[in-house]
This record gives structure tokens, sequence and C-alpha cells, in this order.
């Protein structure tokens, strides 16, 4: 079954934690893969709200955060927008090499890219597109 999501919800960091229920609400169908649903994409989701409420929009609750959630089949595709001038992901310093373990930058777009199947960014850097897949075949375990 394919099922379509949007939302849209200030940049309040209060915010988060419901967007990503209700982003996790929307696939009972997934249920088979519980796990790797609630670890994976859970931690994959909120990171990339937490990016676009704190640093995209600075905190502005005047300022939407949006949430497009499509599942198709066994892919599950989420896009955050925010409405900051975006950053070169890129240019962010990789936090497990020794000189960066310490500083405080980069964890939640490594925790993305380690978890999820692809991450994306638009031109801009104000969008980033989580994609996570599920074996149709085996419904237990997250692979971190």
């Amino acid at each position: 079954m394919d099922s379509e999501l949007v939302l849209e919800f200030p940049s309040d960091v209060r915010a988060i934690e419901q967007a990503v229920e209700a982003v996790l609400r929307r696939c009972p169908e997934c249920e088979a893969h519980a796990r790797k649903l609630r670890l994976n994409f859970r931690v994959g989701l909120t990171e990339a709200l937490s990016n676009a409420v704190l640093y995209g929009n600075g905190e502005d609750p005047s300022k939407p955060v949006r949430v497009e959630v499509c599942i198709a089949g066994s892919t599950i595709t989420a896009r955050v927008t925010d409405q900051g001038h975006g950053f070169d992901p890129l240019a962010v310093p990789d936090p497990t090499t020794p000189e960066n373990v310490a500083r405080s930058g980069g964890r939640g777009l490594f925790l993305m890219r380690e978890l999820l199947d692809e991450v994306h960014y638009n031109d801009r850097g104000n969008c980033v597109t989580l994609v996570l897949r599920l074996d149709p075949g085996f419904g237990g375990a997250a692979s971190a």
C-alpha cells in the first residue's frame, strides 16, 4: 500500500517528537520491520528535524518546517525542508576523526548517513531527503 503524508510545524523543538510519531503511525504495514523503523528511521528523521529547527530556521517559530513522507512498497522516503539559507553538507567535518571527536558538530549528519540507506541534500542545502528500504522478506533486525 502506498501512502503519502505532508506535515508542517513551527520551528519548536517540542514539536519534533510529535512529528516523528505522526510519521511512524502512518506506516502500520511496516510493523513487521518495527525495529528498523523505530531505530534507524526514528533517529534519522529526528536528527533531520532537529537540524531544520535549530540550524535551518534558527528556532524562529514563524518559520515552518515541512515534512513530506512517501511510503511506496518497501521504501520510505522523507523530505525535510526548512526556511534557512542552507549549508554545504560536504563542508561539515567528519565527527569520527581524532581532531573532531571532541567537537560538537556533525554527529547528526553522521547518524543519518549511517542509519539510512540514502541521504541527499538539495543544491541550496535547506532540504534533506532520507530513504529507508525495508527488506520485504525480513522484518526484524535493525542495521546500523
